[in-house]
């Protein structure tokens, strides 16, 4: 398993010299400065792999080639969009890039209510609290039918918290929330995102599955050309969320996407946190299920309420197995190597990471601390050495 680290590039404030101490191979990144839709230069992405190797990693993994919204929404015409994403793909692969994880999820990338929740001995996590965001969407933002997508206690108890909670703490959950959105470029208030979320008014799976197999036709032949490997990652959290479908949430859903193109390059990015966050998920089976179509691996462990609420839990605590794991992936790569395949080592990262010591003072991207992630990367890396010997 190939270790990485996911950095953000000019805004991230951990530096590439820090990275190198952790004893990362890979950097994980992406031109974080160029809007969703257009072209991602060949010199720019160049430059950004000149800037890694120079610091001692090598770039092997995008995170992520975003897909525009308005081919979420099958909006309009697409053509440009679909020339522009293809035209990223080959300059990417011209400088050997040939990995691209992206996802499908609507609007959001994901989803907390917390980006400082507490955990023990003072360290701090993200966390989803279904009471918090029931408040949300039924009181902040009006969404009546959302009243249907929460059991009654936790309708009782989010509008008991809504009463109660000061406009600072209303405005902490709003910008938790909006820490979900993609890029750097969009942010919305109540009324804003009122109004961007009724662009998708009427979609549905069908709808958005519809327009999620288009993108697979449109890109994924110019994947095979290129030698390239498109991953999805699964939805954060794993079910629909302010109205909006979500349609890579499970078993069933990944089976539908790969079959949706079935190709090697239409692949998964084996996410244990997002998919480890629904109760019915077995993560290390359904790894075992797919293992074949994953090129790329996001380790992170949940704690799950029994309301729906879930926090980031350490990497080898949590609800999911991660020793059993991480030895579907290496078996996975064993057997990628027996029958000859190229891309036989999987890469992996420590994904999110509990923030604690020296990182509570520094301006970190919430769930990307340096410490937390390093002390998951050294479990991590201590139980794939003992499973290799």
């Amino acid at each position: 398993m190939i270790e990485s680290w996911r950095w953000y590039g000019e805004f991230d404030s951990i530096t590439l010299g820090e990275v190198a101490q952790t004893g990362a191979r890979d950097i994980v990144t992406a031109l974080h400065d160029i809007p969703y839709g257009e072209v991602w230069p060949r010199d720019a992405i160049a430059a950004r792999k000149e800037q890694i190797q120079n610091a001692g990693f090598e770039w092997n993994v995008v995170e992520s080639l975003p897909v525009h919204e308005q081919i979420k929404r099958g909006e309009g015409n697409l053509e440009q969009l679909f020339a522009n994403y293809r035209q990223s793909m080959a300059n990417l692969a011209a400088e050997g890039i040939k990995t691209i994880c992206y996802n499908f999820m609507p609007l959001l990338d994901w989803t907390r209510t917390d980006l400082a929740a507490p955990v023990a001995n003072g360290a701090t996590c993200l966390r989803f609290d279904a009471v918090k965001m029931a408040a949300f969407e039924i009181h902040m933002l009006g969404r009546r039918a959302a009243e249907d997508d929460y059991p009654e206690d936790v309708r009782q108890r989010a509008a008991a918290w809504f009463q109660q909670a000061t406009e600072t703490e209303r405005d902490t959950l709003l910008t938790a929330i909006m820490a979900g959105l993609p890029g750097a470029f969009e942010r919305y208030d109540v009324a804003g995102l009122r109004s961007v979320l009724g662009r998708y008014a009427g979609m549905d799976r069908a709808a958005l599955r519809a327009n999620y197999s288009r993108f697979l036709q449109e890109v994924v032949p110019t994947a095979e050309e290129l030698g390239m490997r498109l991953c999805v990652h699964q939805d954060d959290p794993p079910r629909d969320i302010l109205g909006l479908p979500r349609i890579v949430s499970n078993a069933d859903d990944l089976d539908w996407v790969l079959k949706a193109y079935d190709s090697l390059a239409n692949g998964v990015t084996l996410c244990a946190g997002s998919l480890g966050a629904n109760p019915a998920n077995d993560v290390p089976a359904i790894a075992a299920n797919i293992a074949d179509r994953i090129h790329f691996v996001h380790l992170r462990n949940v704690r799950k309420d029994p309301n729906g609420s879930f926090e980031e839990a350490a990497h080898l605590d949590g609800d999911t197995d991660m020793v059993a794991l991480v030895r579907v992936i290496l078996q996975e790569e064993a057997r990628r190597r027996e029958t000859g395949r190229c891309d036989h080592d999987i890469p992996f990262r420590p994904d999110h990471g509990h923030h604690m010591l020296s990182d509570l003072t520094r301006d970190l991207i919430p769930g990307y601390p340096l410490i937390g992630r390093l002390r998951g990367l050294s479990e991590l890396r201590g139980v794939i050495r003992a499973l290799s010997d």
